[in-house]
């Protein structure tokens, strides 16, 4: 059973793009940040610092494209700066929802236990459509999500390719890279995500600093 440990982000805006940001400051294969990207013509991009992320990364979700790009993550207060190769993010964080004070509330242990994960699954797709807590990772493998915070991210600016995407809105349609989606509600959830039958072969990356790969 793999473990990530850290953080999920969803945006969309007006211009139809819309990205998921895993930000995981303690994984397997180290310390690192990657983007995925579904664009308003539906074509799905990994942004990826390493080789070895994106293997497990496509591994687990579905693409069209993948690109090895620096990923930067950085924060200050409320307000997060991200730039992965064509994209470029800041956005700020509102307060805590009331799922988020509802999260919060339950011990870590129980949050990231797998068999709670799945009791849970059936209620999770009812209060966020589109949303699993539990499902397959392809390749025999399944994967589990243990949401214990969530944010609202109340405002966002994104440039892909140099030309802006217009102010932040709900992540809408949603987004096709694997069994589960994001909230509609752009949203910033702290996470863990095990991983059960991946065997991951590869040397982890340094951990700590930047999360730049």
């Amino acid at each position: 059973m793999e473990r990530f440990d850290g953080w999920i982000g969803g945006l969309g805006t007006t211009a139809g793009l819309r990205y998921v940001i895993g930000h995981w400051p303690s994984s397997p294969l180290g310390t690192f940040t990657d983007v995925m990207v579904e664009r308003p013509d539906g074509h799905r991009l990994l942004l990826a610092p390493s080789a070895a992320v994106a293997e497990f990364v496509a591994a687990t979700y579905t693409f069209d494209e993948v690109r090895y790009v620096p990923v930067d993550l950085r924060s200050l207060g409320p307000d997060f700066f991200l730039t992965a190769g064509p994209l470029t993010s800041r956005f700020t964080l509102g307060g805590r929802s009331a799922l988020g004070v509802l999260l919060r509330s339950v011990p870590w242990r129980l949050a990231t236990a797998p068999w709670w994960i799945a009791t849970i699954d059936a209620v999770a797709r009812r209060v966020l459509p589109g949303v699993r807590t539990v499902g397959s990772a392809g390749g025999g493998r399944t994967e589990y999500y243990g949401a214990q915070d969530l944010r609202r991210i109340v405002s966002a600016t994104t440039t892909f390719d140099g030309v802006d995407q217009g102010p932040l809105r709900p992540v809408s349609p949603a987004v096709r890279f694997g069994f589960g989606s994001t909230p509609t509600a752009p949203s910033w959830v702290r996470i863990t995500t095990l991983v059960a039958g991946t065997g991951i072969p590869v040397e982890p990356i340094a951990a700590g600093g930047s999360p730049s790969g």
